[in-house]
């Protein structure tokens, strides 16, 4: 049986549209506002040209066929040609300028969102399928820019023809004019009933393809678990009822959506049919012309036009103002973790580390640490031990201020991590976690990501002293080799070693070691281990490792679990107090026997 979707489905789907959100969009083009207002003015000043065509027609059949005057007929042709080169001219210039101001606005916008993603916690991350977040820089921006830009643009545009519509109508007659206008209420009542059932079909879209896009994403990552385990069948199925979702979705919004055009084309045809019906009625009384008809008639098509043309955009304004309410709400997530006000730069670190009773959970009625204190003097090397789920990462990741404390607080040389800025306190920090993370690039590259200034000697440096550069040297680039995507072309215990490289150059004051040679074998990690003395001296270190075989010769070591510190002390005071860490070194000891 397929698993069932557990994607979280985007929230507020009843929720009436916001006019803020328009109004926020607004800032993106005020920027661009004397661009768009020349491309108003220019496709205002080619769709008043147009409107004079039926005027000419007019002319034509009651004037001049009749008398058979060919000079003023083709005098008339003359000035009909010129008044479409003229619309076709200034339409084609405002093309190329709403062109550009729609680019620049994908740009602004996008801009602003990657930036904000980058400065939010952690726990956004955690709680959300990366699909989800690709889409909404990627797909929606690129829907929202042609409504902020053309889309209005356009309406103004149509709103002013249909004004020019109605006062060159009436020039030519007035009766005929207001038989044209009896479809308007008609078409309100129309517009109204689909506006609601239009809105909710859309978001429904968005959502199916947000979690079908976040599933796909999710199975690219780990197809290789798949294979392993032989879902591919089971995945195939999951995969076939999201599309499905998504078809269902489309279907029923594009229905929606089909509805408008036919309905304001039917009401057109009604309206045109009434002009020519009035119109032969009077007619046959000898009060109106056939040439008054033909260019009433025109204009009534005129007229539906820029409706027909409006249902359009509010058909594009309705699909996209859903992903606009996506964007915003990206961009409001609240970064939790951010500098305070008055944060001030941190000053060049020496290493002392204090905990005073901090308390933290990463859900507000589980703590995973309570009321813990501990002091690490500078260049002191802390090992941190216990079960999996104790918090040992935790506790690196509050001193990197990844997270912020609950209670209590973190200081470093005395001084309180939450009063200074981010930026220069992990400056001076070198993180290693247990997943080692390549970008696309060359090893250079990623090697000297954390010290974009550093040598090519330096990289090379930094990759010697970690057991490193043998195997680079090894490639046909070398230290120029692509890894491709997340270092796909390494193995994990190549791109640790690459990644303790990265961390070295940067020459960090506090130094975290995460599992950092969890991927690494037995022989590399000897190897290494003279590589992580060199590291870690005259640096005060924070060593997370399950082969306790490694920290034997930590200055500290400390066994947490149960939310605090259960033991601390040396390798050899632990083993002689026979407590926690005893058990668990003999029992590691006995199981690599």
């Amino acid at each position: 049986m397929a698993r069932r979707n557990t994607f979280r489905e985007d929230e507020a789907l009843e929720t009436p549209f916001d006019i803020r959100h328009l109004l926020r969009a607004s800032g993106y083009i005020k920027k661009y506002l004397w661009k768009m207002l020349l491309s108003l003015f220019l496709s205002a000043c080619g769709g008043v040209a147009a409107l004079f065509a039926p005027m000419v027609t007019q002319k034509a059949l009651d004037d001049a066929i009749p008398a058979k005057d060919v000079r003023q007929l083709l005098v008339l042709v003359a000035l009909l040609i010129l008044t479409y080169m003229v619309s076709v001219v200034f339409t084609t210039v405002r093309s190329h300028i709403m062109i550009r101001v729609s680019q620049n606005i994908i740009y602004d916008i996008r801009r602003d969102l990657f930036a904000h993603l980058q400065k939010l916690p952690f726990q956004y991350y955690d709680d959300r399928p990366q699909g989800k977040i690709l889409i909404r820089v990627v797909n929606y921006v690129n829907s929202v820019s042609d409504m902020l830009s053309n889309g209005l643009i356009n309406v103004v545009l149509e709103i002013m023809n249909l004004i020019f519509i109605v006062i060159f109508m009436f020039c030519v007659d007035v009766r005929l004019s207001l038989v044209v206008l009896a479809g308007v209420p008609v078409l309100a009542v129309f517009m109204l009933w689909i506006k609601n059932r239009q809105r909710k079909a859309w978001q429904q879209v968005s959502n199916k393809n947000s979690n079908l896009n976040a599933y796909l994403q999710e199975n690219i990552v780990g197809a290789k678990i798949t294979q392993i385990f032989a879902r591919e069948e089971e995945n195939e199925e999951t995969f076939a009822e999201l599309c499905n979702q998504c078809r269902s979705a489309w279907t029923r919004a594009v229905t929606y959506s089909n509805l408008v055009w036919p309905g304001i084309d039917n009401i057109s045809v009604c309206v045109r049919a009434a002009v020519f019906i009035f119109g032969l009625i009077i007619l046959g009384q000898g009060n109106t012309s056939l040439g008054v008809i033909v260019a009433i008639s025109s204009y009534a098509s005129r007229f539906w036009q820029p409706i027909m043309n409006l249902g359009n955009i509010f058909n594009n304004f309705i699909n996209n103002i859903a992903y606009l309410e996506r964007i915003f709400e990206t961009m409001d997530e609240p970064v939790t973790v951010d500098d305070a006000p008055d944060a001030v730069p941190m000053p060049p670190i020496r290493g002392e580390v204090v905990f005073e009773h901090v308390t933290f959970g990463y859900e507000s009625d589980k703590e995973v640490l309570h009321d813990i204190s501990f002091t690490v003097k500078p260049g002191e090397s802390v090992a941190l031990v216990g079960p999996t789920g104790a918090g040992k990462s935790t506790i690196v990741n509050l001193l990197s201020r990844f997270y912020n404390v609950d209670g209590g607080r973190i200081l470093i040389d005395g001084q309180d991590i939450a009063k200074v800025t981010i930026a220069s306190l992990r400056s001076g920090m070198g993180i290693m976690l247990q997943d080692s993370f390549l970008f696309s690039g060359t090893i250079e590259d990623n090697i000297r990501y954390g010290r974009l200034d550093a040598t090519a000697e330096e990289v090379a440096e930094a990759a010697k002293t970690v057991c490193a550069d043998e195997f680079i040297r090894k490639f046909p680039d070398g230290y120029q080799t692509e890894v491709k995507e997340r270092g796909s072309l390494l193995s994990q215990g190549q791109m640790q070693l690459v990644s303790f490289a990265r961390t070295l150059l940067s020459d960090p004051s506090i130094l975290i070691l995460d599992e950092a040679t969890s991927s690494i074998d037995m022989h590399t990690e000897r190897a290494l281990q003279q590589g992580l003395n060199a590291m870690m001296q005259g640096r005060t270190s924070f060593i997370i490792a399950h082969r306790l075989s490694t920290i034997k010769s930590c200055d500290r070591i400390m066994y947490i679990d149960e939310g605090g510190i259960l033991e601390s002390g040396t390798h050899q005071e632990l083993i002689e107090k026979r407590g926690y860490y005893y058990r668990l070194y003999t029992a590691q000891m006995e199981d690599i026997a």
